[in-house]
């Protein structure tokens, strides 16, 4: 009986690889679930190489802070971690999600750079006080129409500077103006996805 839940276990799971940096070729648990959509190896990839290589979106990621929203199962925040950030705050709320984040981060040993919060967003302020992020990544579900709220939340909760970078994952197909909120330097589109970098207004 014990065999055939952990067998059942493994049918949850499938692995995704970590691109870069000192933990890079190591996999990390996924969950085969419909409510998660993870952030595919070449879309990440295709991120890090914007923010090590573009004038625009720069970011040097050695120590750097990151704040990793709808965090999934940790792919980004696990992969800044890997390139040299100091310290990633994850923020996330499904159950499945979480428990297969918090193994990530065991397994890999990665428990003084990652600080887990199980909260939603739209419901508890950002109390990240006296904190400034490097980076802030927005992954929230396709289906989600509040983002003009959350960068506002974001905005209100000071935790950005003139040079904190805004990474938002959405669906290529989804209309949203965020002129008011973001100043958008570049888009690019990876098959269904689109991936949106910009400051806060």
């Amino acid at each position: 009986m014990v065999f055939l839940e952990k067998i059942l276990d493994l049918k949850l799971l499938n692995k995704m690889r970590l691109v870069g940096g000192f933990l890079k070729g190591k996999r990390i648990n996924n969950p085969l679930d419909k409510l998660t959509r993870p952030l595919k190896d070449l879309v990440r990839e295709s991120i890090f190489n914007i923010i090590t290589h573009s004038k625009d979106e720069y970011v040097d990621l050695k120590n750097a802070k990151i704040l990793d929203l709808f965090s999934g199962t940790g792919s980004f925040g696990i992969e800044c971690i890997s390139r040299g950030a100091k310290e990633v705050y994850f923020f996330e709320n499904y159950k499945k999600s979480l428990q297969v984040l918090k193994k990530n981060i065991e397994i890999l040993k990665l428990k003084k750079e990652a600080k887990i919060f199980n909260k939603d967003i739209y419901k508890n302020y950002l109390d990240l006080k006296n904190i400034k992020f490097e980076i802030i990544f927005l992954d929230p579900p396709f289906r989600d129409s509040n983002i003009k709220l959350l960068l506002k939340k974001i905005k209100d909760s000071k935790i950005v500077s003139k040079k904190t970078l805004i990474i938002i994952h959405r669906n290529r197909k989804t209309k949203e103006e965020f002129k008011n909120e973001l100043n958008i330097s570049r888009e690019q589109i990876y098959g269904i996805s689109k991936i949106i970098f910009g400051k806060i207004n």
